[in-house]
């Protein structure tokens, strides 16, 4: 059952009323990808105090992964059951929460634990996403889950921007405090700003607990082995056993969630060509560009000038090139989402890849040579920016209204896992080679990731011309419609 937003006229949708859900919603979205980010610049000055090794206190960072990971899916399932307000608002004070437990604490295991509980706002994504095509008019939707998909750009590079100028004035706790109080301010908006809308669905399904038990610790071993493969060794027992142990999990899980009526996570959303293959391309995507941008920008502008590929230039240098990148991707997503609408969010993934392509490539050529480095830095924001928020339209695309928060759900834990495995893949290729004597790579081992990058762009490209280009509309297929109905 659609919401009356969804069929309100352009003339009965007031501005203000648009403007006021979209700043919600933008405001909401920063928060979960502000607290993802601000923490990796810490984790020097963390280390120092807590006087731990490297592996320990990465968990402050891979807690938030695990825990953000199998929240997308599972509480965008909730949403779609019960109010995607109610539960963008309880995902927020849960993060407020968690930074209080990590402010408070003043031990490494209380940030992990703060930090955990942080990543229940891996949410917000799928939630704000689904509260977009739930309350505005059609034609304004593409856009605007264009803009908050967009938004995700501006926070990570803000949250690392932020964080650097908060650990100049005092210390790593003041991270806490900052985005206790956004995550305080996003929830109160949400409450109050936010109208409740109906649920059709809730009171007459139960909830699928042994999907939701089953699906966490799959996602958990199977990540939590991805992230530590660089340590451990890709083939190292324990990086198998973590990642074989996770897929055996996740073989369970599939085989419940495929018997059950009201399961936790509808796989037979992914039946229908365009979900099947939106979360193919971001698979193959997330190996490539998506995650290549936050590996090797910062690690060539900032390594010294003597390496074979570093610039050398300052870290405050370093910050605002990366930030006005991002700053460039968050202004021109709306115009992805305008073509979204306009011929189809295939179209916006196709310009994206393509536009990627062109800009690794480039980067065979840029000679160490800062202002040529910039400029493809700016051209692969674009790209990246099309392929990124064209994934969402997609999803919207190709699932009924009423599943629009457990599709993006299912999309954001595809990318999340498989930027793991591209984080791996890219960290094993520059470690391939590297001058004698050192650890540094060499020129030839960031051309073995250039090629990754630009194979992973040519399949997904492959990928993304099967998809199907099928007219938006509240149940993107008839055997989706039927289905959503037997579950009731």
């Amino acid at each position: 059952m659609a919401s009356s937003g969804q069929h309100a006229s352009p003339k009965t949708a007031k501005f203000p009323g648009y403007a006021k859900i979209v700043s919600v919603l933008l405001v909401a979205e920063f928060v979960g990808t502000f607290e993802s980010a601000m923490i990796f610049i810490a984790l020097p000055s963390m280390m120092h105090e807590f006087n731990v090794d490297a592996a320990a206190i990465g968990w402050a960072a891979t807690a938030f992964l695990l825990v953000a990971a199998a929240s997308a899916a599972v509480c965008g399932r909730l949403g779609d059951m019960y109010g995607r307000k109610k539960l963008l608002a309880i995902v927020l004070a849960i993060s407020v929460v968690g930074s209080i437990i990590s402010f408070t604490f003043g031990s490494l295991e209380g940030v992990i634990l703060g930090r955990a509980l942080q990543g229940v706002a891996g949410a917000t994504l799928p939630l704000c996403l689904g509260l977009a095509r739930q309350e505005l008019p059609k034609e304004r939707v593409p856009n605007v889950i264009a803009l908050i998909a967009g938004s995700s750009f501006l926070a990570g590079a803000g949250g690392n921007l932020i964080a650097g100028v908060l650990l100049q004035l005092g210390n790593w706790k003041a991270l806490f405090i900052v985005s206790g109080a956004m995550g305080l301010i996003a929830a109160l908006m949400v409450i109050t700003l936010l109208k409740t809308s109906p649920v059709a669905r809730g009171e007459a399904r139960g909830i699928d607990y042994v999907g939701g038990l089953l699906f966490a610790p799959a996602v958990a071993l199977v990540l939590y082995g991805l992230t530590n493969a660089s340590a451990w060794g890709v083939f190292s027992g324990r990086t198998l056993g973590f990642v074989l142990g996770g897929l055996a999990v996740a073989a369970l899980w599939v085989a419940w969630e495929l018997r059950v009526s009201n399961p936790m996570i509808n796989l037979r959303l992914l039946k229908t060509n365009k979900m099947a293959l939106t979360q193919l391309c971001t698979a193959v995507l997330g190996i490539g560009p998506l995650v290549a941008v936050g590996i090797l920008t910062p690690l060539i502008l900032l390594a010294p000038a003597t390496d074979p590929a570093g610039l050398g230039v300052s870290p405050a240098v370093g910050g605002l090139i990366i930030f006005s990148a991002a700053t460039l991707s968050f202004v021109g997503s709306p115009f992805s989402g305008k073509v979204a609408a306009a011929v189809g969010a295939r179209r916006a993934l196709l310009i994206g890849i393509v536009i990627s392509f062109v800009g690794y490539s480039m980067m065979f050529w840029a000679d160490n040579n800062l202002l040529t480095f910039v400029i493809n830095t700016y051209v692969i924001a674009i790209g990246v920016m099309f392929t990124y928020t064209a994934f969402p339209n997609l999803v919207a695309e190709s699932v009924p209204l009423e599943n629009t928060s457990e599709g993006m759900g299912i999309n954001t834990v595809t990318r999340t896992i498989f930027m793991a495995v591209g984080t791996t893949v890219l960290t094993v290729a520059l470690a391939s080679s590297t001058v004698e004597g050192t650890m540094v790579s060499t020129e030839s081992a960031f051309n073995t990731a250039y090629i990754i990058i630009s194979v992973s762009c040519v399949i997904g490209f492959l990928l993304a011309l099967r998809i199907k280009d099928t007219p938006r509309t509240d149940a993107a297929d008839p055997q989706d419609s039927t289905l959503s109905v037997q579950g009731h």
